[in-house]
């Protein structure tokens, strides 16, 4: 069987399983025929239970069967519902069969360009996988390229643009793979600490930049309709909503207010009132007359 089917059928497994909850083998069974899954042909249990194992494996979904109701379900939903590898997979593998049943719409589905870079990231990834460091040339935005050995710890999708946490040997540092001019893994290897966690390291901050900002509590007003955006899409994992009102909700973050958090908060213009701390409200009220002032 094609790989490309095979995961289409993984994919649909667990989005049925999601949208249904619970659902008898039979029923899963019905609905395969229904959808014509697998070109017509039926769900075997020895198939089912091979996919099942896939799914684990692939995507650390657990398919579990409730031995009063013989009902599957999924027993760890939380593990697509966060900024996990896992989720995002799912994610892109969802999509691309969509849009590779779709091919005859394709001058009316507009996707999103990404920068260049891409062509470095299975270097990158075996290098990661491999604990060795690599060397790479950069060039930075207005200034010399360069070269930099270094000991690749994560990947992290950002905006459209991949970026690389490294260690430079004295401190982490972030590279955008677009600014990458080339990339090889070097014999030198290295030992990531066992402790580390490339969520957690990321978990204070919004985006990639990650400097010495103090973290701080972040209240923001929002108006219109921009809670129910903020509602649909958290700009981080921190977000808890405060007040709401008929005219505006008041959300909070645990956040380090970095560069990357202050564009973003300035992308929603008037529909956010920064309202706490007076340092963050200060650097808004800077960035909105430095704009005034160019017009």
């Amino acid at each position: 069987m094609k790989p490309a089917r095979i995961f289409h059928q993984y994919i649909w497994l667990i989005n049925t399983l999601r949208t249904f909850r619970r659902l008898t083998f039979d029923e899963l069974r019905r609905r395969w025929q229904a959808d014509n899954v697998a070109e017509g042909n039926p769900l075997q249990r020895s198939s089912f239970n091979r996919h099942r194992d896939a799914i684990l494996d692939m995507f650390g979904v657990v398919i579990e069967c409730d031995t009063k109701s013989y009902k599957y379900y999924i027993s760890n939903p939380e593990v697509l519902d966060d900024d996990s590898l896992e989720r995002w997979m799912l994610s892109t593998l969802t999509v691309s069969g969509v849009l590779a049943d779709s091919v005859s719409l394709k001058d009316r589905i507009i996707l999103e360009s990404v920068p260049a870079g891409e062509e470095f990231l299975q270097t990158l990834i075996r290098a990661i996988r491999t604990g060795r460091q690599v060397l790479l040339g950069y060039q930075r935005f207005g200034a010399d390229s360069y070269e930099k050995q270094v000991a690749p710890y994560a990947l992290k999708l950002f905006h459209q643009r991949w970026y690389l946490l490294a260690f430079t040997g004295r401190h982490y540092a972030t590279y955008s793979l677009d600014r990458m001019t080339a990339v090889s893994m070097t014999k030198e290897t290295f030992d990531i600490p066992p402790d580390f966690s490339a969520q957690q390291y990321f978990s204070e901050y919004f985006g990639v930049l990650t400097d010495e900002t103090p973290l701080a509590r972040v209240v923001v007003r929002a108006y219109g309709r921009t809670p129910d955006y903020l509602r649909t899409l958290p700009l981080h994992q921190s977000q808890c909503e405060l007040t709401a009102t008929a005219d505006y909700t008041d959300f909070a973050y645990d956040i380090r207010p970095t560069a990357d958090f202050v564009s973003a908060l300035m992308t929603h213009a008037s529909g956010i009132e920064v309202l706490e701390p007076q340092e963050l409200r200060d650097k808004m009220r800077e960035n909105i007359k430095e704009m005034l002032n160019r017009y």
